[in-house]
């Protein structure tokens, strides 16, 4: 039994929950808590699930999700001081628009995906290799 659901392309659900930026006025913040339970417990398992279910072909395709998913995990624990020193100059600077920031945060961006890769060639798949060398070799 597969809990994969098949992704044809053609289901737009995601963007319109997505979309959404928030539910409920300044009495109704129970309502956005309930929005948020029903994405993160309904919606973003079958996001994942079709990205899980979804084939990739070429050679230049397979390469780029190869890559993204080698990074996802290093961009996920570094680019949290990143955004906050971020916004920290946003505020410190007074600087609100996309206009005024956009080749910063760019910067930024670019900064948080090398950093990432670099963590990945020089932290993690070393210490996974020394892990499984250590931990997984069949013993004599």
């Amino acid at each position: 039994m597969s809990f994969l659901v098949a992704n044809t392309g053609d289901y737009d659900g995601d963007e319109v929950v997505l979309s959404i930026p928030r539910i409920g006025g300044e009495d109704g913040y129970w309502m956005n808590g309930l929005y948020e339970a029903f994405c993160i417990i309904c919606i973003f398992p079958v996001i994942v699930s079709m990205g899980a279910g979804g084939k990739v072909t070429g050679k230049r395709s397979t390469a780029v999700c190869k890559f993204l998913g080698d990074i996802s995990y290093p961009v996920y624990v570094i680019h949290y001081p990143f955004m906050y020193l971020f916004y920290a100059w946003l505020i410190k600077n007074q600087l609100f628009t996309l206009e005024q920031t956009w080749q910063v945060a760019l910067c930024v961006y670019a900064w948080n995906i090398l950093l990432a890769y670099l963590c990945l060639k020089f932290y993690d798949e070393p210490v996974r290799k020394y892990l499984a060398r250590r931990f997984l070799s069949k013993k004599q």
